[in-house]
């Protein structure tokens, strides 16, 4: 059995850690409301833990996938750098519970979380598919530098009606985030 190294990020407000099974009640409660909307949901208790295994299984195949967002001690939401099969680029996503959003967590956390897939990966783009109707989503796409690729390949099913394509800006060739500031 090999062990799978899965990092922690610290920010000056959160911190970005591993899944951990007592986080699933959380985030399949916030997936089963309106607030999931412009992610498919709001989805059953048996989709949530299917997503919620494919981000922690993730990192073993791909060397990245979902992150838990704590804040105070107490679990906020998730970051995520996936690519399930019917997404045809890595996608950096993002989800805050109600309760703490409007706070610029969810920025912070995507902010961090990129910055360590560039220092930490091969990656070499990013992607956020996001909902046009999904305004909080579209204004922290662009206040992370991400500009609409017209030309990028939705996720399967998916057509512009459904989903903009937010390319964020890779970093300068040193791996310097001056690119993307």
């Amino acid at each position: 059995m090999s062990c799978i190294e899965i990092p922690t990020i610290a920010t000056p407000r959160l911190i970005l850690r591993a899944a951990r099974l007592a986080d699933f009640d959380g985030f399949a409660a916030f997936l089963a409301t309106e607030h999931a909307r412009y992610m498919d949901g709001p989805v059953s208790r048996d989709t949530a833990w299917s997503w919620f295994t494919n981000d922690i299984a993730s990192w073993a195949l791909m060397g990245h996938g979902g992150l838990m967002i704590e804040q105070a001690g107490e679990v906020i939401g998730q970051v995520a750098i996936c690519q399930p099969p019917r997404f045809p680029a890595v996608e950096l996503g993002w989800l805050v519970y109600p309760e703490h959003m409007g706070r610029g967590f969810a920025f912070e956390a995507a902010l961090a979380f990129r910055d360590w897939a560039w220092a930490h990966t091969r990656l070499t783009t990013l992607v956020s598919y996001v909902h046009p109707g999904n305004a909080a989503s579209r204004a922290l796409a662009q206040k992370l530098g991400a500009g609409v690729d017209e030309t990028a390949p939705r996720p399967d099913g998916e057509g512009p009606e459904d989903c903009l394509v937010y390319r964020h800006p890779a970093p300068d060739t040193d791996g310097s985030p001056e690119a993307y500031a």
